[in-house]
């Protein structure tokens, strides 16, 4: 499995990218998948809405953005390309009064989440996909 971390129109990659990589294989073996190529790309606000306007057609910001090219029902391959807005990650902390690298790790999970299958645009996958990323996280702090 490989997964990679990028930055585009900004300097900033996570710290402890090997404890990353652990946790993700963790997470998609636990959830039944192998993993194949996975890319982080942290990115500017600016150059995140511009993926979003550009490829989604959603003039807003988020925090995530997640290009699932996995195969799930065949291979059962997870693979895809997650882009996250550093600034509005920071922001979203701040707002929501939690701490900015749990938050930071919140959505790299979520993406790989995304990737697993999980969605959450419906009341019950928003409920399912923040159990997900609780229990993950609680995960996340057990690992060495």
């Amino acid at each position: 499995m490989k997964i990679n971390f990028y930055s585009e129109d900004c300097n900033y990659l996570p710290k402890e990218r090997m404890k990353i990589r652990r946790w993700i294989a963790q997470t998609i073996h636990n959830e039944g998948y192998k993993g194949s190529e996975i890319s982080y790309i942290y990115c500017s606000g600016d150059y995140h809405l511009d993926v979003n306007r550009t490829y989604l057609g959603h003039d807003y910001r988020t925090d995530v953005i997640t290009f699932d090219y996995s195969d799930l029902e065949g291979r059962g391959v997870v693979s895809g390309d997650i882009f996250i807005d550093h600034e509005t990650v920071a922001d979203n902390a701040a707002e929501w009064g939690s701490n900015p690298r749990e938050e930071e790790l919140r959505v790299i999970i979520h993406g790989i989440l995304h990737l697993c299958g999980y969605k959450d645009k419906a009341p019950e996958e928003e409920k399912t996909m923040r159990e997900k990323e609780n229990f993950y996280l609680a995960a996340w702090r057990s690992l060495q």
